[in-house]
């Protein structure tokens, strides 16, 4: 399916082109930055109770070589920012019940995105919430660090997946409002 025509105004800017012809390209994008990143949690859940290795020597694929990144709370922030606005940047892009979904999920990113950066300030402050040993989300008071950001970026990541599989097959009404090409052949 072609891009659809648009007035030179509605293209301009690097943004509306993002999400039009140059939409598809950049779901593919993000998709494998996000696939990535759901590997080294699932990889790390693995290393922990399918291996049997303490927590503290989990350190996912690429923790195992560069061990600094699973402690740097800047890598962690950085990666939930990278999410945020990701999910932004690509939103205009959707139509539909596709942009319902894509908005779950980003309404979901926004809070994971608030629990990374309370880890990150109390990392730059040097204090903790209630004087914990480490750095602490507030749901992570409940439920231990691993699995919850494990369990944040499934949920962050179903409603995305369904977002782009609508986004992929859309109602006439919806495909008529894409400015993109991802739709597959009506």
């Amino acid at each position: 399916m072609a891009v659809p025509a648009v007035s030179a105004k509605q293209e301009s800017g690097w943004l509306p082109r993002l999400n039009a012809g140059y939409h598809k390209p950049a779901l593919a994008v993000y998709l494998f930055i996000v696939v990535a990143h759901w590997a080294e949690h699932v990889a790390q859940a693995i290393q922990v109770y399918v291996l049997g290795w303490p927590l503290p020597e989990a350190l996912g694929v690429l923790g195992i070589p560069f061990p600094w990144l699973v402690t740097s709370e800047w890598m962690h922030y950085g990666y939930a920012l990278l999410m945020l606005v990701g999910l932004l940047m690509l939103r205009r892009g959707f139509t539909g019940r596709a942009r319902t979904w894509w908005n779950i999920s980003l309404a979901i990113q926004v809070w994971h995105h608030l629990e990374h950066l309370i880890l990150l300030v109390q990392a730059l402050a040097g204090t903790n919430l209630l004087g914990r040993p480490a750095p602490v989300s507030l749901i992570q008071l409940l439920v231990p660090r691993m699995e919850l950001h494990l369990f944040y970026n499934a949920l962050v990541f179903a409603p995305m997946v369904v977002a782009m599989l609508m986004h992929r097959k859309p109602r006439p009404a919806e495909r008529a409002g894409m400015r993109c090409d991802c739709a597959l052949a009506a």
